[in-house]
């Protein structure tokens, strides 16, 4: 195990000391972090979204902007845009940047935006760059988009297209935790009431995240586990494939990028669990986070009562891995 591993496993467990029962979110922030991915975080109120993304800029070197998204915000409120200086300056305009220049932006509840301001997003994520005024604004080279939605509160949202879901690298669904759980949450929650939250003493530098990542890069992936990729998401374009039964269950299979993500997280998953090459195991850890937000159901698949992570389940029972 590498020092670089070792700080990354560090950062890890000072994330879950601060979010309580939800190792499984934390875990898929550190594979998101590591892909070099944005993410969307999907779950009821209260459920310590905001503080996970909260505690992850914290514990990284890095600067932090929140976007609190309402059907009223203009584009430019996330860019920025052009400042008129008046006819006495050597320039007439400058740009003013806005809250999307940042390492980490938390764009919460981005449903609640219409689609133009969804679309400023979107050369951000994808090229890490936008253009306002003809100009070009190259975004830091520690840039992450973490986006949160309510699935049930559907008054007054815009559901974000499916060309836009296909931006983010995983969708994470953040649940309810057990009782103990809950119970330790309130402790927690007393006790930074009365002790104030403290800073955080370690932070990892933006250096460290770099180089790991570069040894994520080199993570074997045998030629047999590619084909088992291709295979898993040729199995949601062509369900007939698994069963005749499930010739009609899927409206939208998976795009490229769902083969680009799953490879980068099964690599991600594995240099975590301190591996230099990729099992079926890193490959069912993350599937339903990289899938879940690219697959459409048909009608004939809800009527069934299934869900996309149930179909998920069912490609991964049906196709084999060698």
């Amino acid at each position: 195990m590498t020092q670089i591993h070792e700080e990354m496993k560090a950062l890890q467990k000072r994330i879950e000391a601060s979010i309580i029962g939800q190792e499984t979110v934390v875990k898929s922030l550190i594979i998101a972090l590591l892909a070099d991915g944005n993410l969307l975080l999907e779950g009821l109120p209260g459920l310590a979204k905001t503080r996970a993304v909260k505690s992850l800029s914290k514990n990284i070197a890095s600067s932090y902007n929140r976007v609190q998204f309402t059907p009223d915000l203009l584009p430019s409120d996330i860019t920025g845009a052009e400042v008129y200086l008046g006819e006495n300056s050597e320039e007439r305009f400058k740009f003013e940047p806005g809250p999307i220049f940042a390492n980490l932006v938390l764009a919460d509840e981005i449903n609640r935006a219409p689609a133009k301001v969804q679309a400023a997003l979107l050369e951000a994520m994808e090229e890490k760059q936008i253009t306002v005024a003809g100009k070009t604004h190259p975004m830091p080279e520690l840039f992450m988009v973490l986006a949160t939605q309510n699935p049930v509160e559907q008054e007054g949202t815009y559901p974000l297209p499916e060309a836009q879901m296909d931006r983010f690298l995983i969708h994470i669904l953040v649940e309810y935790g057990s009782d103990e759980d809950e119970l330790e949450i309130m402790r927690l929650v007393r006790n930074e009431q009365k002790q104030g939250l403290s800073s955080v003493q370690e932070t990892m530098s933006q250096e460290t995240l770099f180089s790991a990542r570069e040894e994520v890069k080199n993570i074997h992936v045998a030629e047999d586990l590619e084909k088992y990729i291709i295979r898993l998401i040729s199995s949601t374009r062509k369900p007939e494939q698994l069963d005749p039964k499930y010739a009609s269950f899927i409206a939208v299979g998976a795009s490229p990028r769902g083969t680009l993500a799953l490879d980068k997280c099964s690599r991600s998953h594995a240099w975590l669990e301190g591996r230099d090459h990729v099992t079926p195991d890193d490959v069912k850890a993350v599937i339903h986070n990289c899938l879940r937000h690219r697959l459409v159901l048909s009608y004939e698949a809800s009527s069934e009562g299934l869900s996309v992570d149930d179909f998920i389940d069912i490609i991964l029972e049906k196709v084999p891995v060698l």
